[in-house]
């Protein structure tokens, strides 16, 4: 039996990481062949404007990408809590439908900050065409989405969520039960501290266009030092500092996918 649950806890953490690459992968292919053009937020909404996409299929199309992304950015910094909760699950019964709830359901909480962050953006970019004034001042978006980002870093809020993420034994003392139901409830829990910790970060990522491979490879390796490595805890502060000093770069030149 106790090798039967190592098995399983190996076969688990394996299919993890063969998402990981498999969403990498693709997002490389997507964009070195021009199909992440699609999924850019300004295509969704020319789409969306001009009548030729319906809203509910932009955010259909949004949500592909953005479980692609996921996978692609915040598995990695996720997989110490996803490991300790294999090996502390793996005796228990029904462990592969409890692990696929937990990871269902961490989804599902970055699906839905997806959803309105899309409309915002459509409302946003509506503003931008029908407000003049704004138009010609559009560098205050990223430089606003950067600024937030930055003052977010350097929030108790932003602390306390990241400790939770950060300490996963701890997490688990706290919240674990065994069954598939607990595991969905634990990925919703693990999920909304996630959020809580790196919402405004994933927000610049929308902002830059949610395939851009530079972006992504930044912002997910910012993400993965805070909540996997020692002294994790402490680059947020300079993150949020480096974020304000490009807010201000932004408003005087472009930058790259914005």
């Amino acid at each position: 039996m106790i090798a039967a649950a190592r098995r399983s806890e190996a076969l688990t953490l394996l299919g993890i990481l063969g998402m990981i690459v498999a969403a990498w992968t693709f997002s490389i292919w997507a964009e070195l062949t021009g199909a992440a053009a699609g999924f850019h937020h300004h295509t969704l909404y020319h789409e969306v404007a001009d009548g030729s996409l319906p809203l509910w299929a932009a955010i259909l199309r949004l949500a592909s990408a953005w479980q692609l992304m996921t996978a692609a950015m915040m598995l990695p910094s996720s997989l110490p809590m996803v490991r300790l909760y294999a090996v502390t699950a793996r005796r228990a019964p029904r462990f592969g439908l409890s692990v696929t709830l937990f990871l269902g359901a961490y989804f599902a909480v970055w699906t839905a900050f997806a959803v309105p962050a899309l409309v915002g953006d459509m409302g946003l970019h509506w503003l931008v065409h029908s407000w003049t004034w704004l138009g010609r001042h559009a560098v205050l978006i990223p430089a606003g989405t950067l600024g937030l980002a930055a003052v977010w870093q350097l929030t108790p809020l932003k602390d306390a969520c990241l400790r939770e993420c950060r300490h996963p034994g701890v997490f688990l003392q706290r919240w674990y039960a065994r069954g598939p139901r607990a595991g969905l409830l634990l990925g919703l829990r693990h999920g909304a501290f996630c959020l809580g910790c790196c919402w405004a970060l994933m927000l610049v990522m929308f902002a830059a266009g949610i395939t851009h491979l530079a972006w992504m490879g930044v912002l997910g390796l910012i993400m993965f030092a805070e909540k996997a490595l020692p002294g994790g805890a402490r680059l947020s502060r300079p993150i949020g500092a480096a974020l304000a000093a490009l807010a201000v770069y932004a408003l005087v030149a472009p930058i790259p996918g914005f």
